[in-house]
């Protein structure tokens, strides 16, 4: 492990390097990933410190068991270095754990209605606000590629587009079911309703990762639907892609312009296979009991949004908070933390058990 920390304080100088470099500064996207990763390995480098003085310290102690004096003193303190030790060892463990080279890609963020009906709909728009504050916040850009609203300004499906170093690994978690459980606003009886809504996050692929062969793909152009519009659904501008070998299909109307709809249909078709492909490799190590925390399945009821209660709940690791307005209005970090740490830890296992 030690060859591993020295490595590590070595790319933490070259970092430092070249955050003063003025090639760098003149390069906004390099900086912010460089910055990132910064960021990142500070934790790591004061834990490698730690865990350094760590060993002195035990080393020390260890030398005054010698000493008729000292000798129970240096025992105790051996017990708590050695502990400390141990759990030192874990933690860098975690950090030095492969990452997916996913991560660091942008992200597609594909928010449906579930149960629910109009309801549904309106959790869906606050899922998207919740989204779009919380990566202003991590300082991603976004864009909505394509959506369907409704007549009371929920939508049935929109898809998001999340720019920045970084994107798919801080939002691949959200992949799944949530639930929410509130008085609709359409209830006039006040009785509490269970709706929900299905995420499916999925890392931005690139043309060179997946080739598209035409000669599968249908494109069909349509007049776009839904309300509002401001001209949208005056003109063939929508464009509907399948993919004739899975039966994918990807639906594009928020441009006015047909290219553009046709380059987003194109580019979430990619993704889709991408994510179709590396789902097939997910379930491979399963089998060898690598498998990370549910990011993935569309079935899985990952979180409940418990309005009466002021409580967010995420059952995949037992986590929660009854900061429900603060989870909403995009404070999504200490969730999204856990859930990294407990998928961290469940690698881990899994690898002492392999």
């Amino acid at each position: 492990m030690l060859d591993k920390l020295a490595r590590l304080e070595e790319e933490y100088r070259e970092l430092e390097g070249l955050l003063a470099d003025p090639g760098v500064l003149k390069d906004p996207k390099r900086y912010q990933a460089l910055s990132r990763r910064y960021a990142e390995m500070g934790e790591i480098l004061a834990l490698i410190r730690e865990y350094r003085k760590v060993l002195e310290d035990l080393e020390q102690a260890e030398s005054l068991l010698e000493d008729p004096e000292l000798r129970e003193v240096a025992k105790a303190e051996k017990a708590e270095l050695e502990a400390r030790k141990e759990a030192l060892e874990r933690e860098l463990e975690r950090h030095l754990l492969p990452k997916d080279p996913m991560d660091e890609r942008d992200a597609i963020v594909e928010i449906r209605a579930g149960t629910g009906g109009e309801e549904a709909a309106l959790f869906a728009r606050d899922l998207l606000e919740m989204y779009l504050r919380f990566a202003e916040e991590m300082g991603f850009e976004t864009e909505i590629l394509d959506s369907n609203p409704t007549d009371l300004g929920g939508f049935s499906k929109v898809v998001l587009e999340v720019r920045g170093p970084g994107a798919y690994g801080t939002f691949k978690y959200e992949s799944g079911v949530h639930r929410v459980q509130r008085v609709p606003a359409t209830e006039t009886q006040g009785r509490i309703h269970t709706s929900t809504a299905t995420v499916a996050v999925l890392p931005k692929a690139e043309e060179s990762d997946f080739q598209l062969n035409m000669d599968e793909i249908r494109i069909d152009v349509m007049r776009a639907s839904g309300p509002g519009g401001q001209g949208v659904n005056t003109t063939d501008s929508a464009v509907r892609v399948v993919h004739l070998p899975t039966g994918i299909m990807v639906t594009c109307q928020d441009s006015r312009s047909q290219i553009k709809n046709r380059e987003k249909a194109l580019m979430i078709l990619r993704s889709r296979l991408l994510e179709m492909k590396r789902a097939e490799e997910a379930e491979k190590l399963r089998k060898t009991r690598l498998a990370q925390i549910g990011t993935g399945e569309r079935s899985e009821k990952i979180r409940t949004y418990n309005f009466p209660q002021s409580r967010v709940t995420d059952h995949r690791i037992g986590f929660t908070t009854h900061d429900l307005e603060g989870v909403l209005s995009g404070r999504l970090q200490p969730l999204l933390e856990a859930l990294r740490r407990a998928d961290q830890e469940r690698q881990l296992e899994a690898m002492t058990e392999a």
